[in-house]
């Protein structure tokens, strides 16, 4: 039975070299030519393999999920609110500030000024802060009262707890540095009370 022509490239490290480069420029930043350079493929090969940019784009999210932001699923399994809490933003810092990543998040980043011609990776990208945010929710529902700040609902401090993270991100991308941040997550972490 003849086969198919073998990819003659690797599939996991083209997925790579393409999150890099729209965490480091955005949907809209990053070209077809952009990608298949820093891919080392043809234009012919990404289709093949991927269907679209922005079905790659979805490949993107993915890993990006899987690696650079495994550490909100981490978080979601500690045992108290504040260790959640303290989790995802101390994961923000280290994950918007390293040494040999772009600074910033692809998920608050990546689309912020795509046109309306990509108003689909937009949506995207809103979906997957949203469903961030409601797992978010539904951990901090099941948390005691004794462990929320007094005068909140877990909807109200999910969304603070997303805005200080996305905060983080735009902070990074803007030049600040990981201690600089780590020292906002204290000052955020304030309204939590101590068990």
């Amino acid at each position: 039975m003849p086969r198919g022509r073998p990819r003659g490239f690797d599939a996991d490290a083209a997925v790579d070299a393409a999150l890099d480069l729209f965490w480091r420029r955005g949907y809209e930043g990053t070209s077809l030519t952009d990608l298949t350079e820093a891919m080392g493929i043809r234009k012919g090969s990404l289709y093949q393999t991927f269907g679209s940019k922005e079905a790659l784009f979805d490949q993107v999210l993915l890993r990006y999920a899987e690696t650079v932001a495994s550490y909100i699923t981490e978080a979601l399994a500690l045992p108290t609110a504040r260790e959640v809490v303290a989790a995802v933003w101390r994961g923000s810092v280290e994950a918007t500030t390293g040494d040999d990543s772009p600074h910033g998040c692809l998920i608050v980043h990546g689309a912020l000024s795509c046109s309306a011609e990509s108003e689909s990776v937009r949506t995207r990208l809103s979906e997957i802060r949203a469903a961030d945010r409601a797992r978010l929710r539904a951990r901090l529902t099941a948390a005691p009262a004794a462990e929320l700040p007094a005068t909140t609902t877990p909807e109200s401090l999910a969304a603070y707890v997303a805005t200080v993270q996305h905060g983080i991100a735009v902070q990074a991308r803007s030049g600040a540095d990981r201690d600089t941040l780590l020292t906002a997550v204290d000052v955020a972490l304030a309204v939590f009370p101590r068990s």
